[in-house]
């Protein structure tokens, strides 16, 4: 049993003891829907492995609180271990310190200690640190984006407890050189198609990215090699090799224009995007999104990577960043969270839905 009523640290540490690697989080969605229903103002639903909660009070608006359940494959770090004001283990910081704060509003909610001032949905959902495909968010915005409708969206992803604006785009191309084989005792005979990927390493070192505001946040980008392969024997000169770039984007340009950029570096070389997910605006030059920065306080920042608040931003709803684990330790078999820093979020979201 999930005790929403208990101390947003305490639940942090309760959510991060019931292990969610993703593809498995049939159990703790079912510990969190099954704490959900114990309100009887919200109306809780379950889709897969994503639960849903929304109060109908009558707002003028409605913003959605997000939080994905799964985490990386654990390093040795589950369950948790306090230290001072440290809480360690695996999604202490990605990002069960911030589903633990949106469980929290929704207690706060159910037992009317807060009245809000907008109505509320709650989405905590699965598969987020695996292939875009199975995402539970994205299958949600694809098959129902009906229940995703709000005028603002927070997701409560780790960002050490500032608000961060939009995100960047991701994209991923494979970059194929061809060749001959031959016997690598008469290598005269063939062409090294891994020789041949030289230019394209040099293009990479060369690249100088782009540094651009957007809406006030400075994005910078980024296009690098990650991985690279060719050979089929240690005597064979190989006739293919590729190299996979990956490309990070600013908010102002689209997909499209992301991949043809890529394509433009490396002119004259086949070029095949194999992945590719949307940038968002930051968005913050609207009523809503000012709000949570006015509540959280501090300087906004631009989201440098690519979260879910891509996805929002596809179905025209503002999103913002923020929680209080720090992205920085994600995924580390060191992850921690600091329990101030827990509360302080909580302390936040509700200045700003009061």
């Amino acid at each position: 049993m999930l005790d929403l009523a208990a101390d947003a640290g305490a639940l942090t540490a309760a959510l991060v003891d019931v292990a969610s690697v993703s593809g498995d989080e049939a159990h703790l969605a079912d510990l969190v829907e099954a704490a959900l229903r114990r309100y009887r103002s919200l109306a809780v639903e379950r889709d897969g492995n994503v639960v849903l909660a929304r109060t109908d009070l009558g707002r003028a608006e409605r913003v959605v609180l997000a939080g994905h359940l799964d985490t990386v494959p654990i390093a040795g770090n589950v369950p948790s271990r306090r230290d001072g004001d440290l809480l360690h283990g695996c999604g202490t910081a990605d990002m069960k310190s911030g589903v633990a704060v949106l469980l929290r509003i929704a207690h706060l909610v159910g037992t009317q200690a807060l009245d809000p001032r907008v109505d509320l949905t709650w989405v905590c959902y699965d598969c987020e640190e695996v292939d875009a495909v199975r995402n539970g968010l994205g299958r949600l915005a694809r098959t129902r984006p009906d229940a995703l409708f709000a005028d603002l969206a927070i997701l409560l992803e780790p960002t050490h407890g500032v608000v961060e604006g939009g995100c960047q785009g991701s994209l991923r191309a494979d970059v194929r050189l061809g060749g001959v084989r031959a016997h690598s005792a008469r290598s005269w005979l063939g062409v090294n198609a891994i020789h041949a990927a030289v230019p394209v390493l040099d293009q990479l070192a060369a690249y100088e990215p782009r540094t651009v505001d957007v809406d006030g946040l400075t994005y910078r980008e980024g296009l690098n090699a990650v991985a690279i392969a060719g050979g089929v024997a240690g005597n064979v000169i190989p006739d293919e090799c590729t190299v996979t770039v990956n490309f990070r984007f600013a908010p102002d340009r689209s997909e499209a224009q992301a991949a043809q950029h890529v394509r433009e570096v490396f002119e004259g070389f086949e070029v095949e995007v194999v992945d590719s997910a949307p940038a968002a605006r930051p968005g913050l030059d609207r009523p809503l999104p000012r709000a949570v920065v006015a509540a959280v306080g501090g300087e906004p920042r631009a989201k440098l990577g690519w979260t879910d608040v891509a996805r929002f931003g596809e179905l025209g709803i503002p999103a913002v960043n923020f929680g209080p684990g720090d992205p920085n330790l994600a995924h580390k078999p060191e992850e921690h969270v600091e329990f101030s820093r827990i509360h302080e979020a909580e302390a936040a979201m509700v200045r700003f839905l009061s």
